[in-house]
């Protein structure tokens, strides 16, 4: 059964080195709140590359093809033969395929974005505290009953203000 310490750090700098100390030693698996987002967090936590870009990549080239399928499907049903012109012709339909490539790839990619935050949230998460909002930084590690000793100590070690164990 899984068990967490939570860390509140008032400095960026000590709670990045208690970062990465817990992931050198690989206590558990860590969450990060902060204030703002900061790309010295980021470096440190070394979070897996996002999967909604490829929500963004299907639902755009699915816009593409059925932008330019609707336009070629609408000129074949209703056909204008306009001197000798062929009717159904790729190039005038690229504008219609881009703006449809662009509007199915936006939602797409709000909805991965929905899918992967899991929004809407149902459950409160686990280890927040309100001051995460108003300046401090948490760090929650959760890790096995084993390990919670060594994660107390790595973020006393760091500096952090307060230390506490949560489930």
């Amino acid at each position: 059964m899984m068990q967490g310490m939570l860390g509140a750090f008032r400095e960026l700098d000590a709670t990045v080195a208690a970062i990465e100390e817990l992931k050198h030693k690989q206590i558990g698996e860590i969450t990060v709140f902060t204030p703002t987002p900061r790309h010295e967090l980021e470096h440190a936590v070394h979070p897996p590359k996002s999967p909604v870009r490829i929500y963004t990549l299907i639902g755009a080239l699915s816009g593409a093809v059925f932008g330019y399928w609707i336009a070629i499907w609408s000129s074949e049903y209703w056909p204008l033969v306009v001197g000798g012109k062929a009717i159904a012709s790729w190039i005038p339909y690229t504008i219609f395929g881009f703006e449809v490539m662009v509007l199915v790839g936006a939602l797409s990619t709000v909805a991965g974005m929905f899918i992967h935050s899991r929004i809407p949230r149902l459950t409160l998460t686990v280890g927040y505290d309100v001051r995460f909002s108003h300046g401090d930084y948490g760090v929650w590690v959760a890790c096995a009953p084993d390990k919670l000793k060594d994660a107390e100590a790595i973020l006393r070690h760091h500096g952090a203000v307060e230390v506490r164990g949560d489930r």
